[in-house]
């Protein structure tokens, strides 16, 4: 993985924690990634517990960031799928952070802004998934032979490609993978369809005849 600083443990609390940790102590420099082959106290958006077992692909990057885009959840998506493709796995995006493998989740996404960097933490089910009362999950082994540092060096590399696309590449792309386009979420109550992203990266959606310009967080995707 050139041009990256790797930490692995064997477990600890959280990666996403780490590397908040190194930045907080001015110990964080961009270009480093915190793995860990399991997690006592995973988490996802909102907080919610992400449960971390061995033989699954736990990994907090950390970049320098100068200010908040809201675009890059897009380009990190669109990294993911392009990565799971190059083990020919087709896999989609369901808006905001999951990935679906046959319409089950395989992987999710936090990104989390801390001083003058920001960190991407990225959870892929490799060799065992969870069982989640919400919805149905998948992992990589069911459709291909994957390797945690391989699956890491590849991944590495595509989420340099993406992140430093211009948005109008990475927006193609994110449309091509989206899954639920054109179907229906709720927004403020009432159902809406998705009609995909603009170019500044806000959701767009259609309620008969009407467009409107959305934030993520006022949708949920049904």
């Amino acid at each position: 993985m050139a041009g990256y600083k790797v930490l692995s443990f064997d477990k600890i609390s959280s990666t996403q924690t780490y590397a908040h940790d190194m930045i907080a102590a001015g110990r964080a420099t961009d270009h480093t990634i915190i793995c860990a082959a399991a997690q006592y106290a995973g988490r996802g958006r909102y907080r919610r517990k992400w449960v971390s077992h061995h033989g699954n692909l736990y990994a907090s990057f950390i970049f320098g960031c100068i200010e908040r885009d809201s675009r890059l959840a897009y380009a990190v998506a669109v990294a993911i799928v392009d990565t799971l493709a190059s083990y020919k796995i087709t896999a989609q995006i369901k808006w905001p952070n999951d990935i679906l493998i046959d319409g089950k989740k395989v992987s999710g996404v936090l990104i989390e802004y801390a001083g003058r960097f920001v960190i991407v933490g990225i959870g892929i089910n490799v060799h065992s998934n969870p069982t989640v009362a919400e919805y149905q999950t998948t992992k990589l082994d069911k459709y291909a032979d994957v390797e945690l540092s391989d699956l890491l060096s590849r991944l590495s590399k595509n989420l340099d490609k993406w992140m430093n696309s211009e948005f109008d590449s990475v927006r193609r792309a994110w449309m091509n993978y989206a899954a639920g386009l054109n179907a229906l979420v709720k927004y403020r109550g009432e159902m809406v369809e998705l009609v995909g992203i603009n170019d500044n990266g806000a959701l767009v959606v259609r309620r008969a005849s009407e467009y409107f310009l959305v934030h993520g967080d006022e949708i949920l995707m049904c």
